[in-house]
């Protein structure tokens, strides 16, 4: 099992290191941003959960509104490892030029958490479809996660998470984020995230971020 954690690690690190900055001069390449989702989860049955969430994004240095989106969807657990998630999502998004536009998603995400009693050490698999008037593409996410809970009577857990992104429009690996933050037990049916993400990306405008983000998740 250590054998097979180290080199999912290796894999991963490696893709993220290839992830190359190609940036053309004088164009604007990074920005400060602040992300902010309210997650709503309800449980169905035993192995069905029904998900929703909202998120807004706030960009040119946490100045304006860059980012609407709303999902929608299912979480379905097999077990206690697995977890397969579909789900929409429905984007209005700024452009390059600073014009809004819409875009819609259609996403399997696919989670497997590691049996691991010292560390919680999960995978995750994002395949994504967009629909846009550019042009429709696909995205593949793989990520890894380490967690680990801080003393009993804090409530709480930390957190880092590496992801990377393959683009079919690119045909390659064109982005990598890393995310390290804090989950804290707020009542018996909410819970908040805060964290801090680092996003490199050589071609997306900007593509280089530095993120503080809120995460609200409800469960009834």
């Amino acid at each position: 099992m250590r054998k097979h954690i180290l080199i999912a690690l290796t894999v991963l690190l490696w893709v993220s290191l290839s992830v190359k900055t190609q940036t053309p001069p004088l164009v604007a390449q990074d920005d400060i941003q602040s992300w902010n989702d309210v997650m709503l989860t309800v449980p169905l049955s035993k192995q069905f959960d029904f998900w929703t969430s909202v998120t807004m994004r706030f960009g040119k240095n946490i100045s304006r509104l860059n980012d609407g989106r709303y999902a929608i969807g299912f979480i379905y657990k097999p077990d206690k490892h697995w977890t397969i998630q579909p789900f929409f999502w429905s984007i209005k998004m700024r452009n390059s030029r600073g014009q809004f536009q819409n875009e819609s998603r259609l996403n399997l995400r696919i989670g497997y958490k590691l049996p691991i009693k010292s560390v919680g050490l999960s995978h995750r698999s994002t395949f994504e479809y967009r629909i846009r008037n550019v042009g429709n593409s696909w995205r593949y996410r793989p990520s890894l996660t380490i967690e680990k809970d801080l003393p009993k009577k804090t409530k709480s857990k930390i957190y880092l998470t590496d992801e990377v992104f393959y683009d079919s429009s690119l045909a390659k690996f064109s982005r990598n984020r890393f995310t390290i933050g804090i989950t804290r037990t707020l009542t018996k049916i909410l819970s908040l995230d805060l964290y801090y993400m680092r996003q490199n990306d050589g071609f997306s405008r900007p593509g280089d971020l530095h993120v503080i983000g809120t995460s609200w998740k409800f469960k009834l």
